[in-house]
Parts: structure tokens; C-alpha cells; sequence
């Protein structure tokens, strides 16, 4: 934040009228009632370890070996102990189980399987020399590499994916009893937790639940290179993680919050438990792990959307849609991945028009800071004090209803808040006039709640709002990634009286990792029957456009989109999916079109 002539920020300022609790609760970018995950920059890749942690102990990770193990000479700038492949692979040459990696062609050979199947460098940087900072799931453990160094780096996406997952009823994710009916169940054995069944080969636990050294590998298993690479590291570390410790983190405990757009959260629960039952045994590794998180890219993408769309909504209405009428955005998408410049165009186009409309969403999210801390404070509304966990959507109809002033209690917090605006429009008026002029405007904006969201976010700048949403839409869908449903490029156009300018675009695409993954999933029949069922192409495409928002044979709302290019469009994806072995048609009636996986499905699901 930059200081104003008399040196005070505007934190500072705000710190002093509102008073250091009120300013620590919504001084931030995130509201975890709506959207339990930090509103920035995360890796989506690198979120599976965490997960396999929270799902073996019933905890958040803390600090573990990795650094003390591996970590080279503190460097002089860094202050502290890097962690490089070479480093690794010097460490690892040394014990038995890698003998004749002493040399040192020998060792940059395991340097580069290392890199290849294992750990990633900054930036995704190439080479033996560069710093590592993230652990690839090629086996359960890696759980036991504490890598990101803070667990929280991961921005709590881990923890959110764990409480939809579990679906527990409490105010956190605890570990289950074993008369417990559940998919995922938490701090139990390998087998009764889907994910840690399919990822654990070879492992076997001999100790108690709770004891971190108790898992050991039997060396009599049969394991691919990845994995047995991933085995030895953590075997190298002696023990997995310690819990997470320290109450400034959030502490140890698993938060059971889930996103208010709770028909989408539901809808991704069944889309990855129904996947992980049908093809984990029948899928090679690699492609599965792709196509695993695809599935995880398009859960988080229809879920943040469907939250920005139901927030919107609030705004007008101050109440949250049912959960059966609850939608995605329309996002048009591009089938041909970027080679056709006018379906390009078209899909840059909707997802700038929704890009556009969610750089209204982090005052959205201010307004509901404030009306949270001024309804958790006041007298009345303690007494009410509805339900937030697992779901926040009573709270957040309340929030709406204080908004729209249809409580008695309103009249207060609006009071309130207008008394704030009042006092800290007079505090910004010689260092932050804009500020001060947005606080004094009632005429344009008479809701003191607007004016003081408005001011607030734009003294936290726009590098803290708008570019962190920017950084969530790019993480949750994977952009620019072979797996991912989003293609990013850098533009440059000139703008009158300004010169040439830059930017990026963004567009919707279907990776074949992520066709793969659609396809197999949506032709899973229900029901004790197990198996598949043909799917006809244009129930597909209805899917496709109901379920996560994604039109391809349809224009979005708002975009205009000729009959040609959609017929196009839908014909590049046809032959996509024929090329992937995954579409058949005996002659060109669209009824005799249907799809079926290239993998056959091994069981039923019954749920």
C-alpha cells in the first residue's frame, strides 16, 4: 500500500477509525462462508499430496524432514537452506538402495528421473540447479514430503476438496469410526478411503492409526519407477509430517466449510467418487492422474462460477438461490483449441465479458465482511446465530437480509457502518481525497455498505484484489496446462492517445485429458448394474452446457454467436472425439451418434 504525503497508509488510517479487530476481519480478499479457499495464486497440481495427508492422519500437514534432509549450504540472499535436484540425488546415492549412482553421469540421470516423475522446480524451471518447491502425486507417499514448505501456500483448496469429499455434518473434519458409511473416510485404514486405496500400492501400515512412522513399504510389491522413486524419497525422510501447529496458521484442525454453491460441490463429490471407482484399477497411472485432475480443473471452475453467479444474484435480490435452481456461468468454449481464429475470438470474447463482471467481485466480497462483522457483534443477531458449517447459506441470507434492510436490526448496522464512512471520509481527506469523495457521494450510492465496500477495495489496490481473482480464475482451471480447460496467450493492441498496450486473453478449451475424463464419466450407468450406457453426442453437449456451464452448441448469455460458427464448432468436436476413439456413429443421423469410453468401467456404483 502506498503512504500518503504524511507517510500514514491507508491500513494505518483504517486501523485507527475502525479499530484493529474490525480491520483485521475484513482487510483481506477472502470470505471463507462463501468460497472456503484464499483468493490467489495456487498450484492446482500440486494439491493431491496435502490431500492424501489430511485423508491418512485426520489433520492438517505441518513441518516435516524434507529441508533438514535434503537442503543444501544456507545461501547468503536466501537466508536460509534450498533444496535443489542435485541435491537430492546426491543425498538419495549415498544409501543402498542406490547403489551404483555414485557417478556422476549416474547421478544426473536420477537428477532427471527425479524431475521427471517427482518433485518440480520454481517456476517449472528446468535443470538440476533450480529451486525445488512442489511434490507430484505419483504415489501416497508423497505425503510425507512437506513440499510446498507451508501447507498453506496450497491457499486451503486441500481442505476444501477433504470437507466435500467426507461429507461430515460438524463444524470441522474428524476422523471416523468405523461404524461410519463413507467413500472417504478420514484417519482410517487405505482401503476405506477411496483415494489413499488407489494410491498406497505397496504400503502397509504397522502401528497405530495414528503413529507416523507406521507405514512401510513391502518391498516384495511390484511398483512402477515413479512410484518406487517416490517411495525411496520419503523412505529417506523416516517419518511423514508433523501436524500443522500454531494457531496463526488456522491450527491443525480441518475446516468442514463448503462453497455456497452447494448444488455444484455436490455435483463434483459424485463426478470424482464415481470416476475413482470405475477406472482407477483400468486406467494406466499417468493418464489417470491427468484425468484426475481434470476432473478436479472442471469441479473447481463450475463451482467458482456458480458461486460468482449466485453472489450476483445477492447483490439484487439479498438471498442465495435454492439449491436445485442454482446454475454456472455460461462460458463459451472453444473446440478447436486456438487453430480456428474465429471460434478464438468468440470464446475470448465470453470470457472477457466474464472477466470483466468479476472485477466487481471483490467488493461483492467486502460488503459481505462487513455485514458479517457487524451482524456477529450485535446483540441481537447473536441470538439467531444460524447454521455456517458445513454450508453458509442461511448466514449469508441474513447477511442479505440486513443488506436490504428487511430486519430490525438493520437499522443499526447501516448506522453503524454510516458513522464509520462518515469518520474515515474525514480521516482520507488530505491523503487519499478519492477515497474521501467515494465515502461522501450518498447522492450515487446511498447504502453506506456500498460505499464503504467501494472505498476499502480500492485502497487495497487492485493488485490485491482484482489481479488475485485473476490469479484464481487462471489456478482453478489450470490455464495453459496440457490437462487444463483454458487457454491463455498475451495480446497487444493499440489504444487511442496511449500507445500499444498488452494483455492477456483467456478462452475456454477442452484439453483431450479433459474430453477423456467428461466422456468416461458421463456414460457410467447408475445404479447396482455397474457398467456403461452409449450416450447419444447431443445429451452430451446438454450436459456439457447444464452441468458446468460449458456451450459449445449454444451461444452464452450476452454473446452473439453466428449459426455457422456453432455448427462448426460442434463438427471440430466431433471429430475430436472420434479421433480419441471415444465417439462412433454408423452413418451421420445425429441419433445413431453416441459416445463409450476407451476404458472399460471394473464396478457399479450404487450410490
Amino acid at each position: 500500500m502506498s503512504r500518503a504525503s504524511s507517510g500514514r497508509t491507508a491500513r494505518s488510517i483504517v486501523d485507527e477509525v475502525l479499530g484493529r479487530g474490525m480491520t483485521k476481519a475484513i482487510w483481506t480478499a477472502n470470505y471463507e462462508k462463501v468460497l472456503p479457499l484464499s483468493v490467489q495464486e495456487f498450484d492446482l497440481r500440486a494439491i493431491l499430496p496435502a490431500i492424501f495427508y489430511m485423508f491418512r492422519f485426520g489433520h492438517r500437514r505441518g513441518k516435516g524432514q524434507f529441508i533438514e534432509t535434503f537442503g543444501g549450504e544456507i545461501t547468503a540472499s536466501e537466508k536460509k537452506k534450498i533444496v535443489t535436484i542435485d541435491r537430492v540425488a546426491c543425498v538419495l546415492a549415498e544409501h543402498e538402495p542406490f547403489t551404483g549412482f555414485t557417478a556422476p553421469v549416474e547421478k544426473a540421470i536420477l537428477g532427471d528421473l527425479l524431475l521427471c516423475f517427482c518433485l518440480e522446480n520454481k517456476n517449472r524451471e528446468l535443470g538440476r540447479q533450480e529451486q525445488v518447491i512442489r511434490v507430484a502425486p505419483a504415489h501416497y507417499m508423497a505425503s510425507w514430503i512437506d513440499l510446498p514448505q507451508a501447507v498453506g501456500h496450497l491457499r486451503f483448496v486441500p481442505e476444501m476438496l477433504v470437507a466435500m469429499l467426507a461429507g461430515q455434518d460438524g463444524e470441522h473434519v474428524d476422523q471416523n469410526k468405523e461404524s461410519d458409511k463413507t467413500w472417504f473416510a478420514i484417519g482410517r485404514g487405505f482401503e476405506e478411503n477411496l483415494l489413499l486405496k488407489v494410491f498406497h500400492k505397496g504400503v502397509l501400515r504397522d502401528g497405530p492409526l495414528g503413529d507416523r512412522k507406521s507405514d512401510r513399504f513391502d518391498e516384495s510389491a511390484e511398483v512402477g519407477i515413479d512410484q518406487l522413486l517416490m517411495i525411496r524419497l520419503a523412505q529417506q525422510l523416516g517419518q511423514a509430517p508433523d501436524k500443522l501447529r500454531g494457531k496463526e496458521s488456522g491450527g491443525d484442525r480441518i475446516s468442514n466449510q463448503r462453497p455456497i454453491a452447494e448444488r455444484a460441490a455436490r455435483r463434483f463429490s459424485e463426478d470424482l467418487r464415481r470416476f475413482i471407482r470405475a477406472y482407477a484399477d483400468v486406467i494406466p497411472r499417468h493418464s489417470f492422474v491427468e484425468m484426475l485432475e481434470a476432473c478436479i480443473a472442471v469441479g473447481l471452475a463450475t463451482i467458482f462460477t456458480s458461486v460468482v453467479e449466485l453472489l450476483f444474484e445477492w447483490v439484487d435480490t439479498g438471498t442465495i438461490r435454492a439449491t436445485n435452481d442454482q446454475s454456472p456461468a455460461g462460458l463459451f468454449v472453444d473446440c478447436s483449441n486456438g487453430v480456428q481464429r474465429s471460434l478464438r475470438a468468440v470464446a475470448e470474447q465470453s470470457m472477457d465479458d466474464f472477466m470483466r463482471r468479476i472485477e466487481r467481485l471483490p467488493v461483492v466480497l467486502m460488503a459481505l465482511r462487513l455485514l458479517d462483522y457487524q451482524a456477529r457483534y450485535d446483540p441481537s443477531l447473536k441470538k439467531v446465530d444460524p447454521k455456517c458449517r458445513p454450508y453458509a447459506t442461511a448466514w449469508v441470507n441474513l447477511l442479505g437480509d440486513l443488506l436490504k434492510e428487511r430486519r430490525d436490526e438493520a437499522r443499526d448496522v447501516h448506522r453503524d457502518l454510516e458513522r464509520y464512512a462518515q469518520r474515515l471520509a474525514e480521516a482520507f481527506e488530505d491523503d487519499y481525497p478519492e477515497a474521501a469523495e467515494i465515502l461522501g457521494n450518498e447522492k450515487s450510492q446511498p447504502s453506506p455498505v456500498w460505499r464503504m465496500a467501494e472505498t476499502l477495495t480500492f485502497l487495497q489496490g487492485r493488485g490485491n484484489t482484482i489481479a488475485k481473482v485473476v490469479e484464481l480464475v487462471d489456478s482453478s482451471t489450470m490455464a495453459a496446462r496440457p490437462n487444463g480447460i483454458a487457454a491463455k496467450r498475451r495480446v497487444s493492441r493499440t489504444a487511442v492517445g496511449s500507445g500499444r498496450k498488452t494483455r492477456d486473453v483467456r478462452s475456454v478449451i477442452l484439453t483431450d485429458a479433459v474430453l477423456d475424463h467428461l466422456v468416461h464419466r458421463h456414460v457410467l450407468r447408475t445404479g447396482k448394474a455397474g457398467g456403461y450406457r452409449p450416450c447419444a453426442f447431443t445429451d452430451f453437449l446438454t450436459i456439457l452446457r447444464k452441468r458446468h456451464g460449458f456451450c459449445i452448441e449454444a451461444a452464452p448469455p450476452g454473446v452473439t454467436v453466428s449459426n455457422d460458427l456453432l455448427r462448426e464448432n460442434r463438427s471440430i468436436l466431433e471429430r475430436r472425439l472420434r479421433d480419441l476413439g471415444l465417439l462412433v456413429g454408423v452413418n451421420d443421423a445425429e441419433s445413431m451418434k453416441y459416445l463409450r469410453p476407451r476404458f472399460e468401467p471394473t464396478q457399479g456404483d450404487d450410490q
